[in-house]
This record gives C-alpha cells, structure tokens and sequence, in this order.
C-alpha cells in the first residue's frame, strides 16, 4: 500500500473516530438524532472548512463528499448504539483511531499552508492546529460544552509541539519533507496516546492559576 493510500484510509478513520466521539460527547445533552448527525460532521469537518475558508481555497470536502457520508454514517451508528460505543475497551480505541486522525490531519494540514506559501512561518502551526481541533470547539460551543482549550486536556499541546516541528524540518531540512511528516505524525500521535494512557494532563505551571 502506497503512503497515499494509507494517508486516505487513516483520514478517513479518523474522520469516523472524530464524529463517534462527538456524538458520546453530546449524548447526555438529550439531542435527537439530527443533532446528533449535525454536530458530528461539524466535529469531523470543521476544523479542515475553517483551515480552507482562512486559506481562500476550496473546502477539502468539495472534491471528496465521502469525508461528508462518512462522518454521517458515523454519526448515525454512533447515536443508535450508543451504548455499545460507550463500552470501555470500544471507546477507548476510538480515543487511539481520533489521536491517530488528530496528528495525521495536523500535519496534512501544516504541509498545506507551507506549500500556499501563506503567512509563514507561524500560519502552517496555527492553522495544524485549527484544523485538529477546530472541529471539537465548534461542537463544544454549539452544544454548551466547556472546550478543549478550557480543560487541562494534553490535546493541542501536543499538536502544537508537532507543527512547529514539521515547519522546522520544512525550513531547513526541505528534502526529507516526507520523512519527516510521518515523523510529526507519529510523534503527535505517541503524545496523545500517552495522554490517554496514563490520563495525563498540562503541567500545574502551565495551568491558569486560580485565586
């Protein structure tokens, strides 16, 4: 299987893994299955439309309606089994599958704004990072949820620390852009996984301190 390929086949894991998350997430808020749907293509997608939109170029998904179905047929079976997806050992690889579709979008995105040539060098981190977790601040925002970027949760951190990564290696280290992707990838995804392991969270001296 060529990298290609398996980049698509990850994007779209971690599109399922995006929007079944999303639904857990929103599920105790009673929504009914449109909601539900809504709020978990806007989770799957809308970190990418939001990336798109700032860059002035066509919406990823414009091209590729399957980001689209997925993320709804991932909704739908999420909301209609809940329960089952609710069960530890089957949540807890979901966690994995959208750790691995975090880091993989990041960098897919970060590699984007360097080849536009837009607002380097800081845009390529920002907007990897917009496009990882736009999506979840979205949902969280719509569905009156305390966001990811109010929480300790060891999320963006990690993908900020990958980003800025990759646009080093892209400044200085050009030919091996490639190798040096999969490296960020797998090194933003060993942080999350690493988080969700052993539950780790931002450091008490990067905390906000509270009087």
């Amino acid at each position: 299987m060529e990298w290609a390929e398996l980049n698509y086949w990850i994007s779209m894991a971690g599109t399922v893994a995006f929007a079944i998350t999303a639904v857990l997430a929103v599920t105790p808020k009673g929504v009914d299955i449109f909601g539900a749907a809504v709020l978990g293509i806007i989770t799957a997608i809308g970190g990418g439309t939001v990336r798109d939109l700032i860059l002035g170029v066509p919406v990823f998904w414009a091209d590729d309606l399957s980001y689209i179905w997925v993320a709804l047929g991932a909704s739908v079976a999420a909301f209609a089994a809940s329960a089952l997806f609710k069960r530890k050992e089957i949540y807890s690889l979901m966690l994995y599958v959208d750790a691995a579709g975090v880091s993989l979008f990041a960098i897919q995105a970060a590699r984007k704004v360097w080849d536009l040539d837009f607002g380097l060098p800081l845009a390529p981190i920002l907007l990897g990072i917009v496009t990882a977790i736009g999506g979840g601040l979205i949902r969280d925002v719509l569905a009156g949820r305390q966001t990811l970027l109010m929480t300790r949760e060891l999320y963006a951190i990690p993908v900020m620390l990958g980003c800025t990564l990759f646009v080093i290696l892209l400044e200085f280290f050009p030919m091996h852009r490639t190798v040096g992707g999969m490296v960020c990838v797998v090194l933003i995804f060993l942080l999350r996984a690493a988080a969700i392991h052993w539950k780790l969270a931002v450091p008490d001296w990067l905390a906000t301190s509270r009087s």
